[in-house]
């Protein structure tokens, strides 16, 4: 969901032809393409349905499936039950804790005007808690809940003053405030970043569920999206939020959402005032075994997550409750931002995925959440077969097999694409082009991340660890440089020999 200059016509009419355009592409590729290197039964036909091809198909085919019964047959019988219960399901107090550090004016209006209201539309007791760093913020947000509450007194405004110095400390603060105002055990509280709009019955759709899930300490939200920049960099990020939305919605149907994204998420009072979550917000670390223990700068979701996992509650998500994320990219070429995006979000995962395994086990994530997280440290490598096998052997054994890779990634990420139409979210002519682009610079970047995990920053701060280069620093920098040079040679080393066993 984003902003168009174009009228709806305009608009529909630049749709009709992008679609038209890319099947005529595909009809064209398809005559570029030796007929024998599709039949059966001929032995090259191993580039098209090889073991690894099927196994990457069958897991986001299942994903697939279970995110569509989740999303249109599992949750509205929740949300009917939930519904039947009334006011009786809305919680006794209802806590925002909002984050702002360099949000434009415009933004910061926004997202704020639309908590106001949503807390105005629930109709119990409120309160926000504003963790700001600018004394400017402190008083436009005064303005804008004296617009919506118009001196009622119906929403208490809490403003806690961070020191700048990173996300993680200026929630921390808040919650502490949260702490001191004792919430009830029935309470919930929303954390919402600077730059997310809700949209109208958010909060309520959202915390409604927790009456009916007694076992979930924490749900996350829908998101869509507005993106300040080209129309590229505008599918790209329209396109990840229904990817989300499919990976969510399947995790959801396990009670096993594997983040609470920062975004905006809601959590039971008596989580949010655990001095222990409160701890692993503030200053998570993780000890890896060739790097020692460092600590986690970004990915918070990642650690209420954890935390919560860790207590023994479940986690959910609620597909009804939308919200709309105002997206600034870090960089204004598209390459760039994408790639700094990537590297920070698959290095928060992959930090988050190696100590859940390790530290949850099998018996508190569950079978298929487990097997999901193990499969995140495969797929890097298993994405990035097909692209690579295809350029060997198109250099060794002639252009077709390259040609041939080429026409099935053009049909398959096209007939991918079609299937998000039952995900309720915009689906653009773009998406084959940009799923690919995801598919093969995000495995990259995972590769790279996977071997400097202590590597990290947060893109509108610019904060990175302070790490000295004493002798330990430099030995881990030269370690991770071999083993990730390493592996690539084994990669490389092992398609090669598939290559030449298909060749047999």
């Amino acid at each position: 969901m984003h902003v168009s200059s174009l009228s709806p016509w305009q608009a529909r009419l630049r749709k009709i032809s992008s679609w038209a355009c890319l099947f005529g592409l595909i009809a064209l590729a398809s005559t570029l393409i030796d007929p024998a290197y599709l039949d059966p039964a001929h032995h090259k036909f191993i580039l098209l349905i090889g073991a690894v091809g099927l196994w990457r198909y069958s897991n986001a085919f299942i994903h697939y499936l279970r995110g569509m019964y989740f999303l249109h047959w599992h949750f509205p019988g929740l949300r009917s039950r939930v519904d039947a219960m009334g006011k009786d399901a809305l919680p006794s107090h209802m806590y925002m804790v909002v984050t702002s550090f360099r949000i434009p004016a415009e933004t910061t209006y926004k997202v704020y005007r639309s908590v106001f209201e949503e807390l105005m539309a629930i109709e119990v007791p409120s309160t926000v808690i504003a963790s700001i760093v600018e004394r400017g913020d402190e008083d436009f947000i005064r303005q804008i809940l004296q617009e919506v509450d118009g001196g009622e007194g119906r929403i208490q405004l809490v403003v806690v003053r961070a020191r700048g110095t990173g996300k993680r400390d200026g929630l921390a603060h808040a919650f502490r405030a949260l702490s001191r105002r004792m919430p009830t055990s029935d309470a919930v509280v929303g954390v919402v970043d600077g730059d997310t709009i809700m949209l109208p019955g958010c909060i309520e759709k959202a915390v409604k569920v927790f009456a009916a899930l007694p076992n979930v300490g924490g749900v996350t939200t829908n998101e869509f999206c507005v993106v300040e920049g080209g129309r590229l960099i505008k599918e790209w990020h329209t396109m990840r939020f229904v990817q989300r939305h499919i990976n969510m919605c399947s995790m959801a149907l396990s009670h096993r959402v594997l983040t609470l994204t920062g975004r905006l998420s809601f959590f039971r009072a008596e989580v949010m005032i655990d001095p222990d979550f409160i701890k692993d917000v503030e200053a998570d670390f993780l000890e890896h075994w060739r790097l020692g223990k460092f600590q986690f700068l970004t990915g918070d979701d990642k650690s209420s997550w954890f935390s919560l996992m860790r207590g023994g509650w479940d986690t959910y998500y609620v597909p009804d409750s939308h919200t709309l994320t105002v997206e600034h990219p870090p960089e204004g070429n598209f390459f760039t931002a994408t790639r700094t995006l990537m590297y920070r979000w698959y290095g928060n995962s992959l930090r988050q995925n190696f100590r859940a395994t390790k530290e949850l086990g099998l018996r508190r994530l569950g079978l298929f959440a487990s097997y999901v997280l193990y499969d995140q440290r495969v797929s890097m490598w298993t994405c990035l077969a097909g692209l690579t096998g295809s350029l060997l052997a198109g250099l060794l054994f002639g252009i077709q097999y390259l040609l041939v890779y080429l026409f099935w990634i053009l049909v398959s990420r096209t007939l991918v694409t079609l299937t998000f139409f039952l995900t309720r979210h915009p689906v653009d002519p773009l998406y084959p082009f940009v799923l690919y682009y995801n598919q093969i610079v995000g495995s990259v970047m995972k590769v790279y991340s996977m071997f400097h995990m202590d590597q990290q920053s947060w893109t509108r701060q610019k904060t990175t660890l302070n790490n000295q280069l004493n002798l330990d620093v430099r030995m881990n920098r030269w370690t991770s440089k071999v083993a990730w040079l390493s592996s690539i040679a084994i990669f490389f080393g092992v398609i090669s020999a598939l290559l030449q066993l298909t060749q047999r």
